[in-house]
């Protein structure tokens, strides 16, 4: 278990610094930290379907301006490798993570107050062209990130694991049938966060094409993506460049300007 913890550990540390020194590889995304989970727990299939499931939840959800969003990675991590633990489904994954993210959240509030101290303390540095205090500034911070999601996930799974499981197991089926329906709808928040963010006159038609293709048609998200793919191809290749290969008239009809001979 202390192996398992360490490297679940890592993937969370590892998971909050891309978009920081790592670029934007995605790496933090449930979709991708499920997949790891299940690879360490001996679970795939599951930390697949979990992942997919948090991943529909979350995947509208964005740092904007000073606001920090609930932290993805502790609670992705932590409530896949608890519902794998416990031998439970999505509904207890769906309960743990969100919770958890939230709580998490305030960990990296912290975190991000001490940095703005060596982000003042980075513009003295440079000020003074001292480079090794300006590296040290900068480092510092993104150890401070790691640990911020390393030591929750370590210590979470080191201690809580036999913990969680056996208040799973006392919690009644009344309880985990509602967090199941609970969780069949939170799906639906993390999409009307994203077409918060898409939703506009151009994309309205395709996004109700879509809508009626899976609500009268019967087709799943995999032909309605394809059909999507087909959509663009067509727009793109057979209007748009149409446009563009017409030449333009010029207008030469103006008052005074007509030539009759």
């Amino acid at each position: 278990m202390v192996a398992q913890a360490i490297m679940l550990g890592l993937i969370a540390g590892i998971g909050i610094l891309d978009g920081r020194i790592f670029g934007q590889m995605m790496f933090d995304r449930p979709l991708v930290t499920g997949l790891l989970v299940g690879l360490v727990l001996g679970d795939v299939k599951n930390g697949i379907i979990i992942g997919a499931q948090l991943e529909l939840i979350w995947m509208g959800i964005a740092g904007i301006g000073a606001s920090t969003p609930p932290d993805v990675v502790t609670g992705g991590i932590l409530g896949t490798a608890f519902a794998i633990l416990s031998n439970s489904g999505v509904e207890v994954a769906l309960a743990l993570a969100v919770p958890i993210a939230v709580l998490a959240q305030s960990l990296g509030v912290l975190v991000r107050i001490i940095n703005a101290y060596f982000t003042h303390k980075a513009d003295s540095y440079a000020k003074e062209a001292n480079y090794k205090g300006l590296a040290f500034c900068m480092w510092i911070p993104v150890g401070l990130f790691f640990l911020s999601t390393f030591l929750p996930t370590f210590l979470a799974i080191l201690l809580g694991a036999d913990k969680v499981t056996g208040m799973i197991e006392a919690v009644p089926n009344v309880i985990l049938d509602g967090l199941s329906v609970a969780g069949n709808l939170l799906p639906a928040i993390g999409f009307a966060l994203l077409l918060d963010m898409l939703f506009s006159k151009k994309m309205a038609p395709f996004f109700f094409l879509g809508f009626l293709a899976a609500a009268y048609g019967g087709l799943n998200i995999t032909a309605i993506a394809l059909i999507g793919a087909c959509i663009a191809v067509i727009l793109h290749f057979y209007i748009e460049q149409k446009k563009e290969s017409i030449p333009s008239v010029p207008d030469n009809l103006t008052e005074g300007e007509i030539d009759f001979e």
